[in-house]
């Protein structure tokens, strides 16, 4: 059964919150957090991307960032940029993208959930980047950034959440980067937050939605502290990272779509005639066509858009990942055609998020940059909890969440 428990958050007061928050560390580079933080001492940058602080070109991996992220985290508390509430309480963090509201507790969930299996993920992570994050977490003592996690729809919750979301909000801002709006509210009451924890209790499972380097970082960093703590006895604020939790019906996923810089020196119509053998292949001419359905996918090449569609016998309907669209295109046209094989190494293949649409697509390969493109149509929350479930996990660059979580709203401090 799943643990979570309240917490005493680090908050920026309210008419600093707009100077505080800030996008997670892990969608922008540190020159576009450079310009986004601009002459904004209070911005979040200054604490998950300290680079910004030293000359252009500075390793976000130089010892010295690190240690500037823990100078500013020290800097923001002593000039009361955050303040940590003086109760351990639950939150509730809403998102507002094109008319479409998804509401998410924001929890302390317990290490050993992740350690043993029952917060579930469905991706891959790398060793280098859960290094990096888990410097982060332990120079700061802090969990800066939330995780993002699904949970199976509960009415419970969803009314205890409704109830909330009809009052004032502490935090109610629109973000200036994506123009999504986000608000935020402190679930103080004893009997809300019992039957928060209670709810939870009863889930078997929770999910990894985003997040997944975040969340091995906390965890590793929370069972470190464990065995050095000779007098550890569970109770203490380092078994629990943060985690915003979502109803999973809620969630919007959307394509996560590729980019190719050649054609393993074969022409467009060899490549279009050795497609042929696995789909079917039909030119839409030259309007921008967006897939409609599984199994079915958009590729552009030489300023025309096709439609490619899989044979039957290409994928198995009975394997959770061999029924996915990008496993269907990873394996038969990026690993057998183009002879691309690990997809988070090669230099030849670039990720596009669905929220900058296929129009970003077509750029990128009109300029010259790539030769062809490859959309996808977007994969189901079901079928991730499928393949969690099965302890499968899913291709590379498989998923791709919005909005993201804002960072800076709150923060959990490991002591």
């Amino acid at each position: 059964m799943a643990t979570v428990k309240p917490f005493r958050g680090l908050r920026p007061p309210r008419e600093l919150v707009e100077q505080v928050e800030s996008r997670p560390y892990d969608v922008l580079d540190s020159e576009e957090a450079r310009q986004e933080a601009g002459d904004n001492e209070k911005s979040l940058y200054h604490i998950i991307k300290p680079e910004i602080d030293f000359p252009a070109g500075t390793s976000e991996y130089d010892p010295r960032v690190y240690d500037k992220a823990a100078e500013n985290f020290r800097k923001f508390q002593e000039k009361g940029w955050l303040v940590q509430d003086d109760q351990e309480h639950y939150y509730l963090y809403a998102q507002t993208m094109q008319g479409k509201t998804q509401y998410g507790l924001v929890v302390g969930a317990w290490v050993n959930d992740y350690t043993e299996g029952r917060i579930k993920k469905h991706e891959l992570t790398r060793r280098d980047k859960e290094e990096d994050r888990m410097k982060h977490v332990r120079v700061n003592n802090a969990n800066l950034e939330p995780v993002f996690f699904a949970y199976p729809d509960n009415p419970v919750l969803n009314s205890l959440i409704m109830r909330y979301a009809d009052t004032t909000p502490e935090y109610d801002f629109v973000a200036p980067v994506d123009g999504f709006r986000h608000q935020f509210w402190v679930i103080s009451d004893p009997l809300d937050i019992k039957t928060i924890t209670t709810e939870f209790a009863k889930m078997p499972s929770l999910y990894i939605a985003d997040g997944h380097h975040r969340s091995a970082a906390a965890a590793l960093v929370g069972a470190e502290k464990q065995k050095q703590n000779p007098h550890h006895n569970g109770t203490e604020e380092y078994n629990y990272f943060m985690a915003v939790c979502f109803q999973a019906s809620q969630l919007t996923i959307l394509d996560y779509n590729r980019v190719v810089k050649d054609l393993n020196g074969l022409s467009a119509q060899q490549f279009l005639a050795t497609l042929k053998k696995n789909f079917d292949v039909e030119d839409m001419g030259t309007d921008i066509y967006k897939p409609r359905r599984l199994h079915e996918f958009s590729l552009y090449l030489d300023s025309h858009w096709y439609k490619l569609t899989a044979k039957a016998g290409t994928y198995n309907e009975g394997d959770p990942i061999g029924v996915l669209d990008v496993d269907i295109s990873s394996r038969l046209i990026l690993q057998d055609i183009l002879h691309i094989g690990d997809l988070r190494s090669s230099q030849r293949i670039d990720f596009v998020g669905g929220l900058r649409g296929l129009g970003e697509l077509k750029r990128r390969v009109d300029s010259g940059e790539m030769r062809m493109a490859l959309a996808l149509y977007p994969v189901s929350m079901k079928q991730i909890i499928d393949i969690a479930d099965s302890g499968k996990i899913m291709p590379p660059k498989a998923t791709w969440f919005e909005p993201k979580l804002r960072s800076g709203l709150v923060i959990h401090k490991l002591e």
